[in-house]
């Protein structure tokens, strides 16, 4: 049976040290009107809590506004974290990938945010599914992209550049320019994703998985088994470790990302100051060796066992 690793309160993000876990802030606003109110009040409740990791993006229809009528003037142990590659709202996205498009969105997000510089900028790459795929023009190098992010890095734009839904072959090549983070689709039921999480982890740069708890996505053709992906928190494993623990199952699926590897932060979304709080709780949440070792071998695609 494998020892339970300490778990790291904090892991660098663009130069600070942040919680393991902050909050995605596309919830805000999707799929309903936004009740801006509660919205402000959850995002300052969030920084009451300590929260001081943010993940936004301003294609998600409104949140950026949200943030700044709610925050501004930030504090500066604040990383807010925003994503460029596509523009349009939630429910019309449409590839911008060109470098003359990225550097367009990286103002629109500095003017939305009210802000001179970013914490840290996403490059979210549309070379396949899920999500929207590039065509056409919207076929770019990846080392066009980055070129123009380091510039603006260069300029002052931001503090870091962070890629999303990038292969391992693409993070390899990136790595020289400088990464702060990797956002890839990765959870208990799918880590297919696991060698760049290796390597991101060998090389000190944050792992940021969206889907922490499961896919909204209704296809995967990637992934054999993609039924499990939806019902994470109902896997028989997670939900008995909840039961003995006196936890929820979410919690025990968070908790076991943050064990999982040490560079791990979450940003899980909600609306609810409740429920932020139990994901927050997550955090302290120590899963003992056995059930470590239960949850390891959960079958999935891409399956490894802590190093």
């Amino acid at each position: 049976m494998s020892a339970s690793p300490a778990i790291s309160p904090t892991f660098p993000l663009a130069g600070r040290d942040v919680g393991r876990v902050g909050y995605g802030a596309m919830q805000l606003t999707a799929g309903q009107q936004p009740d801006r109110r509660a919205g402000r009040d959850l995002l300052r409740q969030l920084i009451a809590m300590g929260v001081r990791h943010l993940d936004t993006a301003q294609f998600y229809d409104g949140v950026n506004d949200l943030i700044r009528e709610a925050l501004h003037p930030y504090g500066d142990d604040l990383v807010l974290a925003t994503k460029v590659g596509a523009v349009g709202g939630e429910g019309a996205l449409r590839a911008a990938q060109r470098p003359t498009e990225l550097r367009e969105q990286v103002e629109d997000n500095l003017s939305t945010l009210g802000i001179e510089r970013l914490g840290l900028v996403y490059l979210r790459r549309t070379d396949r599914r899920p999500g929207i795929v590039g065509e056409g023009d919207q076929v770019v190098q990846l080392d066009d992209q980055l070129a123009e992010l380091a510039a603006l890095r260069d300029e002052g734009k931001l503090d870091a550049i962070g890629l999303s839904a990038v292969t391992l072959e693409q993070l390899r090549r990136a790595l020289p320019v400088g990464i702060g983070a990797v956002q890839n689709a990765y959870n208990l039921a799918d880590r297919t994703r696991e060698p760049e999480l290796e390597l991101a982890a060998a090389n000190g740069v944050a792992w940021v998985p969206f889907f922490p708890l499961g896919s909204a996505w209704s296809a995967r053709a990637d992934i054999p088994d993609f039924g499990r992906l939806m019902t994470v928190t109902s896997l028989p494993e997670v939900t008995s470790a909840a039961e003995r623990l006196g936890t929820t199952p979410a919690q025990v699926a968070l908790a076991w990302l943050l064990q999982h590897r040490e560079n791990v932060l979450l940003i899980p979304g909600t609306r609810s100051a409740a429920h932020a709080a139990e994901n927050l709780a997550a955090a302290s949440l120590d899963l003992p060796a056995d059930i470590l070792d239960r949850l390891d071998a959960v079958p999935a695609p891409g399956r490894a066992r802590r190093p």
